[in-house]
């Protein structure tokens, strides 16, 4: 008895944070869509729906008497304008609002097909908020931020495909949706091949005779717009943006980046894309079989991407769908897949993959290696894998007893003994990097601003008696070795040591490593409010002071933008220094986790050359680096209060017990049951 009320007890608990967790996430969808609208609907005029306006507007193709292609800035096809024509007169008067909510309701559509299409078996938690992430994952996305900005129609071709292949009850009506779909955008005839060896014959000739039929009519109504687009252009590619633009993200525009021109890149496109089709549908083709049509239409889409002549930006929303597949046997494997491929759908390729020559071909072409990586090569589950619902679990160990009762604050941030995904892991730090990067660099202030501040800054310093930077800057531009020195530690160490200690830790100590990590990435959040909250100026930047910049030169104060290095980073975050945080953080880290003395001490030599150097070369005030100290203890003491005490208690292997998985198994028939 007293067993079965705890069960009810947790059973009601989870629900309420099941359903707490859901509302949130419906709370934050909304935000996000509020937002959007809100964005294109308080542009100007002329910034808003731009390719939609160049369609409809008042000297738009539609109107103008002619071919469609003469100016080769309609992409679509003659179907498409044969659809838009008569609707151009009344779009014309509502050009933004109900094309606007239009879009929204296609993406709300979209995202709710997408997430009833989650294979079984399923948790009753991810039938629960799938709706909800899907609306919002969409609503970040690039392609879907793009046809909102834009005006475009490329997600009513995935809707219609997601509709005919998921929700459609009989063959006929799947077969003309996804004919429709492909009258709009040709690729989307891929999937009648899919339909046809998955089984639904009559669905796959359907859409062929569908796509034939309206290709047909719009043929005879418009003969000489359909001769320019299926002849002249081939199929639309020569339309639009230049193919070989960083916006086409297919084979045919990275070949074009590549180098290759007339017939040889031809073959090698021709090649490589009956390629990618012949592996990419089997491949979908088996998923389908196995019962996860979602990622089989998924990776189909990812075919069409790749072996489109020109597959841009707003086209490739297929490859978000392939957050669906599953991806390793570890649970501290599993996020890398959808991590990776949400991060590559909604953030541009610099922020990505550091600025190397060597990474320039994946920087340039990532949501293009994202849909090939997807379509022929990630090892996606299958169902009977039994890997599918029970990886290999994580190990965790419970934190060492702390001094006060609320500490660790967040008792579900379980510390893992093994390492996580070398991979994932660098992704997010890269990732991490660059959000900071761009932060810190929109957290300008006016000139006077920082200039008031740094006087501020030097006022207070005179008061203590430690304003030393004007004294310790031209002592060592006297001495030739020493300005050498301290200017090559002021560019050669600070991401250089921060990154080997991580290294270290990741490979010697995991545990440590993400305890490390954890402060150290709350030290730099920490940071980024000193720089919005506080821009200060450099004393290598305060006109009539005498200070000399020995790291990047002179500078004409006379100009407010004090020179290229403002193009490169803000000159006015000054406060806190991150230069001797990061270092403090280095030697804190090396006192307290070094087996020997003699480390101990060489870690501490880190921020002592750190700090004499930032205020030797002008960079610093003095109390920057007090600053730079502040927020590190306060990133310390925030994993304290959140996450416990660094050290581990005896690890406790996380491993479903016979009763969760029997409710697991049981959670997932009812699903079933509830979908039939």
């Amino acid at each position: 008895m007293a067993n079965a009320e705890r069960s009810v007890r947790g059973s009601t608990a989870a629900d309420s944070r099941i359903g707490a967790a859901r509302a949130a996430l419906w709370l934050f969808a909304a935000v996000l869509a509020v937002r959007q609208t809100a964005t294109v609907l308080t542009s100007p005029p002329g910034e808003r729906l731009t390719d939609l306006g160049t369609w409809i507007g008042e000297n738009g193709v539609l109107h103008v008497p002619g071919s469609l292609y003469d100016e080769g800035r309609f992409t679509g096809t003659p179907f498409a304008g044969l659809v838009l024509k008569p609707l151009a007169r009344s779009a014309e008067q509502s050009l933004g609002v109900a094309w606007t909510f239009g879009t929204l309701l296609l993406v709300v559509v979209l995202g709710l097909v997408a997430a009833r299409a989650l294979p079984i078996p399923v948790s009753r938690r991810s039938t629960l908020l799938a709706a909800p992430v899907a609306i919002s994952l969409l609503m970040l996305s690039l392609p879907v931020r793009n046809s909102f900005h834009l005006g475009q129609t490329s997600i009513i071709p995935v809707l219609l495909v997601l509709l005919g292949c998921l929700a459609a009850r009989g063959e006929r009506p799947a077969g003309l949706l996804i004919g429709v779909g492909a009258a709009l955008q040709p690729t989307v005839l891929l999937f009648a091949p899919l339909l046809w060896f998955t089984g639904r014959r009559r669905a796959a000739v359907t859409s062929a005779g569908t796509f034939a039929a309206l290709s047909a009519l719009a043929w005879a109504a418009m003969p000489g717009d359909s001769w320019a687009y299926w002849v002249h252009h081939v199929a639309g590619a020569g339309l639009g943006e230049s193919p070989d633009s960083l916006a086409n993200q297919s084979l045919h525009g990275a070949l074009l980046r590549f180098g290759l021109e007339g017939p040889l890149e031809i073959a090698v496109y021709l090649l490589l894309a009956s390629a990618v089709v012949l592996f990419g549908l089997r491949r979908a083709v088996r998923y389908a079989h196995d019962g996860q049509l979602l990622l089989a239409v998924a990776l189909t889409g990812c075919v069409a991407v790749a072996v489109s002549p020109t597959a841009w930006q707003h086209q490739v929303l297929w490859v978000l769908l392939a957050v669906v597949g599953r991806v390793g046997r570890r649970a501290s494997d599993r996020m890398l897949w959808p991590v990776l491929v949400v991060l590559t759908v909604t953030l541009p390729g610099k922020m990505l993959l550091p600025n190397l020559t060597v990474l320039h071909p994946v920087r340039e072409n990532a949501l293009l290696v994202a849909a090939l990586a997807a379509a022929c090569a990630v090892p996606f589950l299958r169902l009977d894998s039994p890997y599918f619902r029970r990886p290999v679990p994580t190990e965790y160990a419970a934190p060492a007893p702390a001094r006060w009762a609320r500490v660790p604050l967040l008792p579900f941030w379980r510390r893992v003994l093994s390492r996580p995904n070398l991979l994932l892991e660098l992704l997010v730090i890269r990732v991490g990097y660059s959000v900071y990067s761009h932060i810190r660099a929109a957290a300008t202030g006016s000139v006077a601003a920082a200039e008031e501040h740094a006087r501020q800054i030097h006022s207070v310093e005179g008061a203590l008696g430690i304003d030393i930077e004007h004294w310790v800057n031209q002592a060592v531009v006297r001495t030739e070795w020493l300005e050498a020195f301290f200017d090559f530690y002021y560019t050669s160490f600070h991401f250089l040591v921060p990154l080997s200690i991580l290294g270290v830790l990741y490979v010697r100590r995991p545990s440590d490593y993400r305890w490390a990590r954890a402060s150290l990435a709350f030290a730099t959040v920490l940071a980024l409010l000193g720089f919005w909250l506080y821009p200060l100026a450099p004393p290598r930047l305060m006109p009539g002071m005498g200070f000399i910049d020995t790291v990047h030169g002179p500078q004409d104060l006379a100009n407010p933008d004090y020179g290229a290095m403002t193009a490169v980073t803000n000159q006015y975050a000054a406060m806190p220094s991150l230069h001797f945080g990061w270092s403090l953080w280095c030697g804190l880290i090396v006192l307290v986790l070094a087996p020997r003395l003699w480390m101990k001490l060489l870690g501490l030599l880190h921020p002592l050359f750190t700090v004499c150097a930032i205020v030797a070369t002008a960079n610093h005030w003095v109390l920057d680096a007090a600053g730079g100290a502040a927020v590190v203890g306060a990133g310390f003491g925030l994993t304290y209060v959140l996450a416990g005490r660094r050290e581990l208690t005896v690890p406790a292997r996380s491993v479903p017990s016979a009763r969760s998985a029997d409710a697991d198994d049981a959670d997932d028939k009812a699903t079933a049951a509830a979908r039939v």
